[in-house]
């Protein structure tokens, strides 16, 4: 794939819109860094977006919209979050807000969590490209994963070259840093996620309470930017299976299984199909095989997650 760098005017808006309509990825300039964007609605092109960063596992990821509104259509907003919507959006905040049941977007997106991470970003380009799109784009940053953040269209290239379909050239990014994340605990009190583009003190002030600033378990985050949060059905998991054993749910990868990730092998396809498989096998009940899956590229993610999956509890 050749990476094609656009010009951020009407012909390069139009064309980096019509390549995400086609489930293709596209860098895209935001005040804070570079985003590599895909459409959030189609789980093949989320599953490019981890294939790209070469992400090892699945992290929620960071969903931007133009404005409110489309925000409102798949999250729930309470009234603290609609306070720091008021003062800070568009703008360099992103919040971890519950999943509506009609949100539409793929699960690979929230990682299979009933919550998702909201952004409305203040960068006229990136505000032009979402209207043109008209969808909700998930954009972690554009860079190869444990690398730097990308803050020019030339960090994306030197990263991603030849694994992405274009980048919007809007020139430097402002901020130069990622979004501040806030959530909110199971006791309703706001809480920083992570440190970002916008000061704690700032939020703290609008709101007018102390943010909590919880110690997060690796293994279980809730926002972008942490370590991968398992997701556990509730029956047991076994895993490298040549088929089922008594009454389990054989999960196929390279055939076909009761249920199945890819009967062709293909692992972006697994990958855009992991979580919705994990939550079917668990509504049915019994104990669920998977399929050996090959750990390498997509296959290592997929593993890692199946392996969290698997773990005794």
């Amino acid at each position: 794939m050749r990476t094609e760098l656009l010009a951020n005017d009407a012909q390069g808006l139009d064309t980096a819109a019509d390549l995400l309509a086609a489930g293709q990825l596209v860098a895209m300039p935001t005040e804070t860094v570079y985003g590599l964007a895909g459409d959030a609605r189609s789980a093949a092109a989320v599953a490019r977006i981890y294939e790209a960063k070469g992400r090892p596992s699945f992290n929620p990821l960071i969903v931007h919209l133009p404005d409110l509104e489309p925000a409102r259509r798949i999250a729930d907003f309470h009234a603290d979050a609609l306070i720091l919507a008021d003062a800070f959006w568009p703008g360099a905040l992103t919040m971890v807000l519950p999943l509506r049941p009609d949100a539409g977007v793929a699960s690979l997106v929230t990682a299979g969590l009933d919550t998702i991470a909201i952004r409305i970003p203040a960068h006229p380009a990136a505000r032009a490209l979402l209207r043109r799109f008209g969808g909700p784009l998930a954009a972690p940053s554009a860079n190869p994963s444990g690398r730097v953040s990308a803050t020019s269209a030339a960090h994306v290239i030197a990263g991603l070259d030849g694994r992405i379909a274009a980048v919007l050239d809007a020139g430097p990014c402002e901020v130069g840093v990622e979004s501040t994340i806030v959530g909110w605990l199971p006791d309703g009190r706001p809480a920083l996620l992570r440190p970002g583009g916008i000061p704690a003190e700032h939020l703290e002030a609008a709101l007018g309470r102390p943010l909590a600033h919880p110690q997060l378990d690796p293994s279980a985050p809730n926002a972008p930017g942490q370590l991968t949060s398992h997701y556990a059905p509730g029956a047991p998991v076994r895993l490298d299976a040549e088929g089922p054993e008594g009454d389990e749910i054989f999960v196929g990868f390279g055939r076909e299984g009761d249920l199945t990730l890819s009967a062709t092998g293909d692992l972006v396809e697994a990958a855009a199909r992991l979580f919705d498989v994990l939550h079917q096998a668990d509504a049915l009940g019994r104990p669920i095989a998977f399929a050996p899956v090959p750990d390498h590229g997509l296959g290592a993610a997929i593993n890692d997650r199946l392996r969290r999956a698997a773990a005794p509890r």
